[in-house]
């Protein structure tokens, strides 16, 4: 038996390759390039690809991955980049939708967060950690 497929001549890939693509795809969620469908269109063939060239028609009309994050502005968009991705997962439109549990668990952690903020920003505003609070600026004096 010949082999003439492309299958049989390609090489197999991994699956640190598959998830290297998958952040390719966030991140280029993450700028705006990818809707969510589309990315978890791509995330669901990346997963069921078996050889390489089946990984590299997924990105090959995104321009190639950023630099390693340098600044400010990176570290904003890498952080936005994975708060897409999480909120998908949450909703259950990730490309990897999480177990009941852990759905329960991230909504847990999200209102825990906004707790702390909210106590954070009132104690702030009436002086529980702070002698006096925040000193009105003058706003509406004459």
């Amino acid at each position: 038996m010949t082999a003439s497929t492309d299958e049989t001549r390609g090489m197999r890939c991994s699956d640190a390759e598959r998830e290297q693509v998958g952040a390719r795809l966030h991140e280029a969620a993450g700028e705006g390039r990818l809707t969510l469908a589309e990315v978890e269109e791509r995330l669901s063939q990346a997963y069921a690809a078996r050889y390489r060239h089946e990984l590299d028609v997924l990105t090959e009309d995104l321009p190639p991955a950023r630099r390693p994050v340098t600044g400010r502005r990176d570290a904003v968009l890498r952080v936005r980049t994975h708060l897409l991705a999480f909120i998908a997962a949450l909703l259950g439109r990730g490309g990897t939708p999480l177990a009941p549990r852990g759905r329960l668990l991230g909504l847990l952690a999200v209102l825990v967060v906004s707790a702390f903020v909210g106590a954070v920003v009132m104690s702030v505003l009436h002086g529980v950690f702070f002698e006096g609070g925040v000193e009105p600026s003058g706003f509406g004096e004459r």
